[in-house]
């Protein structure tokens, strides 16, 4: 039986290390909530280190850039879009910016424990980098409310996303394929109308259909993105997609917002408080079982629009610290 780690318990353990100032190592290990802390402590847990054995800091991806620049932590995690724009920051302020590869005992911890997938980070994804990267990844995916994305509405943000995917100058755009369409989706309901269009587009959609409550008579004007950090990946990107749907679809008008990520989008869409979320898929699949950080509040109201991109575990150091594996850090 899969062990079921839960954000809160994780978010209690990174309070407790930090206020007990932890081990010798300093670690960033994402902000409270976010699916990069969930795997970051997955993957230390996995490596073999236990409450004390190092200082946890949970910072978003730009301040945890700052702290490494500085030399205030000596590792900072991040599930980021592939390359990310915080590592080629870094390698620009400091010139030493290097990744640490996970054992493939430490991957299959994750895989086993978190529902994440074994990826290889090629050399050359950044300028820097001379040898390939054992890490993990997970999906990044567009899920929609059923109260307030109607049929109609979801064939064309499925449609305006992929069609028009070259106008998006954001970097994890050339991830937005038919080919990729659908990572993501298996476990969770799909929107009837962003499946019809991977249907006519030729595809075969093997998932749960959802129900929809939204039609398009009573469709409103303006629409609401949960995205995430400023400093991550999902801000900047939404912002891009939420602008080609509002130019594209007729009478629509989509706003970004700067959000805590997945957890916080989900629940968001489950209290009508959003109509369309970033999300890495595993929350995804919590909020739709009910498990996990969702256990006791299960989101029945979302469906899968479409994937976006592969987010990648990038455990971020620099070249003088001599961190070449999690076991340096002990």
């Amino acid at each position: 039986m899969k062990k079921i780690i839960t954000l809160a318990f994780i978010s209690m353990i990174a309070l407790v290390l930090a206020a007990c100032g932890g081990g010798d190592a300093k670690i960033a290990i994402g902000p409270a909530g976010s699916g990069t802390q969930a795997a970051a402590l997955s993957i230390l847990e996995g490596a073999g280190f236990e409450e004390g054995d190092y200082e946890a800091f949970e910072e978003g991806f730009g301040d945890a850039k700052d702290k490494l620049q500085d030399g205030n932590v000596d590792v900072s995690f991040g599930l980021l879009g592939l390359p990310s724009g915080s590592v080629n920051d870094l390698e620009a302020a400091t010139g030493d910016a290097a990744l640490v590869s996970l054992t493939d005992e430490e991957v299959a911890y994750v895989e086993e424990n978190l529902g994440y997938f074994g990826y290889t980070i090629p050399a050359g994804s950044y300028d820097f980098l001379e040898e390939d990267i054992q890490t993990v990844t997970a999906y990044a995916i567009l899920v929609g409310s059923t109260d307030t994305i109607d049929n109609e509405l979801a064939y064309e943000l499925a449609r305006v996303s992929l069609e028009y995917a070259e106008e998006n100058t954001h970097a994890q755009s050339a991830h937005m394929t038919l080919e990729n369409a659908l990572s993501g989706l298996p476990g969770l309901p799909i929107h009837p109308g962003a499946k019809q269009y991977y249907e006519e587009q030729g595809l075969t959609v093997d998932a749960e259909v959802a129900e929809v409550s939204a039609t398009a008579d009573s469709r409103k004007d303006e629409f609401v993105l949960g995205t995430g950090s400023s400093g991550g990946t999902y801000y900047p990107l939404g912002g891009e997609m939420a602008g080609l749907w509002s130019k594209y679809i007729d009478g629509v008008q989509v706003t970004s917002k700067e959000t805590g990520a997945s957890v916080e989008n989900l629940a968001s869409i489950g209290k009508g408080e959003l109509d369309l979320g970033m999300t890495v898929h595993v929350p995804a699949l919590n909020a739709f079982k009910g498990e996990g950080e969702f256990e006791g509040s299960k989101v029945e109201n979302f469906a899968f629009i479409g994937h976006i991109y592969p987010e990648v575990m990038q455990i971020i150091t620099r070249e003088e610290f001599g961190i070449k594996t999690l076991a340096d850090l002990k």
